[in-house]
């Protein structure tokens, strides 16, 4: 199977260092992320996060493209061919309304990344704050995540990888309330800091960071291939 390719977007770094130094501490935007989707074919896993990050999703439209923890995420699914990005991006500071502003989008190969919350939480307009148990199980966001399983389910959904403990227990909601006969789940910890080091022994104590970090890929890799992911090379060939 053929896949697509990404254009190689011409970016002149030193326009976009400026616009990125402002968007620090900029207003959270706060509209609704769509999922991440693959223009065609299978759906193999959906990824889920907690919620778009202010420095992220919620200035690149994408989620977890542009924070911190989203650049682990990326490396992950970038090496496993899940996920194309533009060369160009590598000269790039990794920043949302960097990314927004060269007009960069990954583009997936088998896999969906969302989140269980759709917009970027605040109570001020510029901090992030953990969506409410309110707003995460709410009619409207329950029945959003319903609608995005039925629709993954006809392109061939497998399985589901949560990204950190809120992520988890809303799909545990969702799946209660809509069971899906054969669904594989895998749950991970979230990318962050703060995620990396509970997962650790001794919640991180004595750890050092690229460590930790270099273990979560790791066990990300697996946790998606145990989803239902098909690795490029497993791909059937259509003569």
């Amino acid at each position: 199977m053929d896949r697509a390719r990404v254009v190689d977007w011409r970016v002149d770094v030193g326009s976009l260092v400026k616009p990125l130094r402002h968007a620090q501490g900029a207003r959270i935007v706060g509209t609704a992320v769509l999922p991440l989707l693959p223009r065609a074919g299978p759906v193999h896993v959906l990824l889920v996060g907690e919620a778009p990050g202010p420095r992220g999703a919620d200035k690149s439209g994408v989620p977890f493209f542009g924070d911190a923890a989203g650049k682990h995420l990326y490396a992950v699914l970038r090496r496993m061919q899940a996920v194309a990005l533009p060369t160009s991006i590598d000269a790039l500071p990794w920043d949302g309304a960097t990314f927004a502003a060269a007009q960069l989008t990954p583009v997936a190969h088998g896999i969906a990344l969302g989140n269980a919350f759709d917009r970027c939480p605040t109570e001020n307009g510029t901090t992030f704050r953990a969506p409410s148990r309110l707003e995460l199980e709410g009619a409207d966001n329950i029945a959003r995540l319903m609608q995005e399983l039925v629709t993954l389910r006809t392109r061939g959904l497998r399985g589901i990888v949560t990204l950190g403990r809120v992520a988890m227990k809303t799909m545990d909601v969702v799946l209660t309330r809509m069971p899906v006969d054969g669904l594989v789940r895998r749950a991970m910890a979230h990318p962050s800091a703060q995620g990396l080091l509970s997962m650790a022994p001794d919640r991180g104590r004595g750890a050092k960071m690229v460590d930790l970090i270099d273990a979560w890929k790791v066990q990300c890799e697996r946790a998606i291939i145990e989803a239902g992911f098909v690795l490029a090379d497993q791909e059937p060939r259509h003569e």
